[in-house]
């Protein structure tokens, strides 16, 4: 798709170099070799993007597991390593999707804060973004999969951060990707937004929603669109991807038409929803609209609603 290269979290080319796993670690001897410090899922930032540390560093002296091998960047290895040990002596300040505080560690330069990956996306470069991304994402998977599901023994980390091994009884553990569907729903000009409970006001964006075991995309597309909004969709594509590491998804970013307009809200799901036509959404992105704000940008449904209203998907 023509604004694929505009996804945030979308693949870079970045050589993740798999058969190297098996002695990845071997290659923190490299002097160009660069790690990444993330303290509670947060990266270490400043102003000209993700920052990488060597090896030794005194700030790892707060790691809690060895580094994990994130790839081959052309100026060298790049890995991550979690120090979520370090305890800065301060509360975090959530507003429901974020945390907006930054921590500064006393071993770093003004200006090299943990910050939240949330906050920090849309300006990072497109390898940093998927260097943080799937360091965020394997380290939350290391520190809520330390048991093995087959026998409940506690399992080590393997692969160089890419497996957990099970002495117990063997088993091999692999992290997670939970793929979930959202849905660019249009009937004639007008596109299918909503809002789920307890999010700020003025926030509203596509539906989405797992996909489940035995079942096709497609059909997760119709079966959630009718579950949440009780509109009845015809015919589904695809458009684009992008990895979410919020904890571990990938986002399947597809197109509907629907076939019915009513709209019936689950209001477990959805609080609100409407049917916004094009011309309303311009109205949106100039932030101009009474109703809806700009969806958060470096979403994948940023990305949709406006590759719609510039005419650049692929819908009927």
């Amino acid at each position: 798709m023509p604004f694929e290269d505009k996804i945030t979290f979308a693949t870079s080319g970045l050589d993740r170099a798999a058969h190297r796993r098996g002695d990845a670690l071997a290659l923190l001897n490299d002097p160009n070799a660069r790690v990444v410090p993330v303290w509670r899922g947060k990266p270490l930032v400043d102003a000209d993007g993700l920052v990488g540390l060597a090896a030794d560093h005194r700030v790892f002296a707060d790691a809690v597991a060895d580094p994990i091998f994130l790839g081959l960047d052309e100026a060298g290895p790049r890995f991550a390593r979690d120090v979520s040990a370090w305890d800065p002596g301060t509360p975090v300040d959530l507003d429901g999707f974020r945390d907006r505080t930054e921590q500064q560690h006393p071993g770093l330069p003004a200006g090299q804060v943990f910050a939240e990956l949330r906050a920090e996306m849309t300006r990072l470069s497109r390898r940093d973004a998927e260097l943080a991304a799937t360091a965020r994402a394997l380290i939350e998977w290391h520190r809520i999969h330390g048991f093995c599901a087959n026998c409940g023994a506690q399992s080590t980390p393997a692969q160089a951060g890419w497996q957990r091994d099970c002495a117990a009884c063997g088993r091999h553990h692999f992290p997670r990707t939970d793929p979930v569907v959202i849905m660019l729903i249009t009937h004639g000009d007008e596109v299918l937004v909503g809002r789920s409970p307890g999010w700020p006001e003025g926030m509203y964006s596509l539906l989405a929603g797992f996909i489940e075991p035995g079942e096709t995309m497609e059909a997760a597309v119709r079966r959630e669109v009718f579950e949440e909004a009780g509109v009845r969709v015809g015919e589904v594509g695809y458009l684009a991807s992008q990895p979410w590491p919020y904890p571990a998804s990938l986002m399947f970013g597809c197109w509907g038409q629907a076939e019915t307009t009513r709209i019936t809200l689950d209001p477990a799901e959805v609080e609100d929803g409407f049917w916004i036509s094009r011309s309303e959404m311009e109205d949106v992105f100039a932030g101009t609209h009474p109703r809806m704000r700009e969806p958060r940008r470096g979403a994948i449904a940023h990305s949709l609603l406006e590759a719609w209203v510039n005419g650049a998907t692929e819908t009927r």
